[in-house]
């Protein structure tokens, strides 16, 4: 008998490509393209560096206290995660541990997968529509869980909150979580559903629409049972997740909300407009409201397109999956990057038409 009999084998996460290289233009990993909050960055330079021999305080209560006050809900309604992946995992350990499956979207963040079979918890796919719409009717079989994404990765398309609330209804005896990664350029949230529902946990991240992607900050609010039962998991596993710098920062991030929004406005004015350039050049995409647009051309193969940038160091990305194989996502950069990427597109659609 070999020790890798007992190895738990998985097939991993793949994320986007991360060149080394100077000068790039890097559109694949969905990160926002501008610095953080003002205050992120003096408070990162009159942090005392003797307060890092201490561990940092394992309820994270200046973090979970400032998105408690931003979002108008309690502290103790408030997790924080390393990172929203780092919240997600915790929620499927605690919340999907019934012999039924976990339900979630065919076309949709590709670590869903992953987790389940991280954690052995079985899960089924529900195939969006033709025009890559959730359809509520499928979540109405009997589950041990519902995760989606809204707005929707890879598509970026946002159901309403009429469709979500229905989902949330139709399963009061699952846990329905809402990862909202993308809900701060142009989405409508779940969070005013969670008074309503307790059963209801939505996600969210400082990746994107703060700027902080490394950092590493996510956060949930939900019931407060829920959240209880999160910090039960989190405590059993590791009371430390989240350093100081993340705690502390990330608190200014939220305080300045006047920033927030102009970068995320900014973000939501440069997709608007490249959308009308991609459709003069032939492409096509769903209505994106997240920092991203899923484009495909009728006439050009997605995989050379994507091959072409690459070579112009230009990198978005692309998945060779069913169903979404002639599509690339690229993430919504500064004007000046996404009129690179126009100019460049015109040029090879203009060569090879």
């Amino acid at each position: 008998m070999s020790w890798e009999e007992n190895v738990r084998k998985v097939v991993p996460y793949v994320a986007g490509e991360q060149p080394r290289k100077p000068d790039i233009i890097k559109l694949n990993t969905n990160e926002c393209p501008y610095p953080p909050a003002p205050g992120v960055g003096k408070a990162a330079a009159q942090m005392d560096p003797g307060a890092l021999r201490l561990y940092p305080d394992p309820d994270t209560a200046i973090l979970a206290e400032a998105l408690a006050e931003y979002y108008h809900v309690k502290p103790e309604q408030v997790f924080v995660g390393v990172g929203s992946d780092d919240v997600l995992s915790m929620a499927f350990m605690t919340f999907f541990n019934s012999d039924r499956p976990v339900l979630f979207p065919d076309v949709t963040y590709s670590f869903y997968d992953v987790w389940a079979e991280v954690h052995r918890i079985p899960y089924k796919t529900c195939p969006l529509d033709e025009n890559w719409h959730i359809r509520p009717e499928d979540y109405r079989q009997p589950n041990g869980g519902v995760i989606f994404p809204n707005p929707n990765a890879p598509t970026g398309l946002m159901e309403s909150l009429e469709t979500v609330e229905e989902i949330i209804r139709t399963n009061r005896d699952s846990v329905v979580i809402v990862d909202e990664a993308y809900v701060d350029f142009g989405g409508v949230s779940a969070l005013g559903l969670v008074e309503k529902y307790d059963n209801l946990l939505v996600v969210q991240t400082f990746s994107k629409s703060r700027a902080m992607a490394g950092m590493r900050i996510g956060f949930c609010v939900g019931n407060e049972k829920l959240i209880r039962y999160l910090n039960d998991v989190k405590f059993s596993f590791n009371s430390y997740t989240m350093n100081l710098p993340a705690q502390l920062l990330g608190a200014e991030a939220v305080r300045d909300e006047a920033y927030f929004k102009e970068i995320t406005g900014r973000i939501i004015a440069t997709r608007e407009r490249v959308k009308g350039e991609l459709k003069k050049l032939g492409f096509s995409f769903p209505d994106s409201r997240a920092n991203f647009i899923f484009a495909t051309h009728p006439a050009i193969p997605a995989k050379e397109i994507f091959r072409a940038l690459r070579e112009a160091d230009i990198y978005v990305r692309h998945w060779d999956k069913p169903r979404i194989s002639e599509y690339l996502r690229i993430t919504i950069g500064t004007d000046e990057q996404m009129d690179t990427l126009l100019a460049f597109l015109r040029d090879y659609v203009a060569g090879v038409m």
